[in-house]
């Protein structure tokens, strides 16, 4: 049961009522008003006070993230808004590998069109002798490149001690598939009031997505954007299986805007482009893909990164998709 308070009024008298029948319950700041959420409904449902300007119970699991919370949520990174008309379009490579490199490919992506960089600094890898990123030094090439181009950055984070450093450099904070469960660190960075990336991860259920994104929320921050990346499945031929069926549901369940990142389902290059202009046509809000100059000589998963001329393509076709349905890029 969520409470949506009157501004002006304090939250002490229900809080002790709550407090009263043993009830569960937290204190939210947040899209700039307060709530309480209460749990279980059971007991909370009959509750009242004067404080209280309206009570929503959802049908889902899932409170704040619930779109009958709240109707569609519009992110403003720098400049850059997602959920709206526009389609946003985030590109970069897979990992920092100098500085050179990140700032020629942050000059190409913007040329192209690209609204936000995206660069790994921190890379979670399957194999301990995998490349396994440049660090601090990274973030600060990437850094670099943005204030270069004008592109804000989102980056990812993978471990709750590297929070400061990456809020020192990212303007979007990405959390990974494989982290999308690390319920610590979603707290963590909820804490941080920037906006977050929410991969999902690849053996979760859309409602177990919406749900990770609801600690994120639970700790007063709204700015979050859910990302499709593909989910394991029995098939083979590609990395992993792009579930736009899932990602066109999440969005008739959640106010949040929906990415879709089609570069590690796809795992090659050459069908890159068909899973892109398809996630558009089912209504993603973002693009999330990786480019590099040199894709054959990159550090990691060299296989699935375009070169610029490939990303130029798509961005000339995903325009006339756009346009399709109504919107732009």
């Amino acid at each position: 049961m969520i409470f949506i308070l009157k501004n002006g009024f304090s939250e002490s008298e229900l809080i002790e009522k709550l407090k009263h029948i043993s009830a569960s319950y937290r204190v939210v700041d947040i899209y700039g008003t307060r709530v309480v959420i209460a749990w279980p409904d059971n007991i909370v449902s009959n509750i009242d006070d004067p404080s209280i300007k309206a009570k929503i119970m959802p049908r889902k699991p899932y409170q704040l993230t619930s779109n009958e919370f709240k109707e569609k949520t519009i992110i403003n990174i720098n400049g850059v808004e997602i959920g709206g008309k526009r389609i946003a379009i985030v590109a970069g490579p897979c990992a920092v590998e100098s500085e050179e490199q990140i700032v020629e490919i942050a000059k190409a992506v913007k040329r192209a069109g690209a609204h936000m960089l995206r660069g790994g600094a921190f890379k979670p890898r399957t194999s301990p002798y995998s490349f396994q990123g440049l660090g601090e030094e990274g973030l600060k090439m990437l850094k670099k490149a943005s204030e270069i181009t004008g592109l804000p950055i989102v980056t990812e984070i993978m471990d709750v001690r590297d929070i400061d450093v990456i809020n020192r450099y990212a303007d979007m904070i990405q959390i990974g598939a494989r982290n999308s469960q690390n319920f610590t660190l979603l707290r963590e960075v909820g804490k941080l009031r920037k906006p977050v990336l929410l991969k999902r991860g690849f053996g979760m259920t859309v409602e177990e997505w919406i749900l990770a994104a609801e600690y994120i929320l639970l700790e007063g921050n709204g700015d979050v954007v859910l990302c499709e990346r593909g989910i394991r499945t029995f098939e083979k031929s590609t990395r992993f299986t792009l579930d736009i069926a899932g990602f066109a549901v999440a969005k008739t369940m959640t106010h949040l805007p929906i990415a879709v990142d089609p570069s590690h389902p796809a795992g090659r290059r050459d069908i890159v482009e068909p899973l892109a202009l398809a996630a558009i046509a089912a209504g993603a809000d973002m693009l999330i893909i990786e480019v590099h100059i040199n894709p054959e000589k990159a550090l990691s998963d060299s296989e699935q990164q375009l070169d610029v001329k490939a990303f130029e393509n798509i961005m000339k076709k995903a325009k006339a998709v756009a346009e399709a349905i109504g919107r732009d890029i």
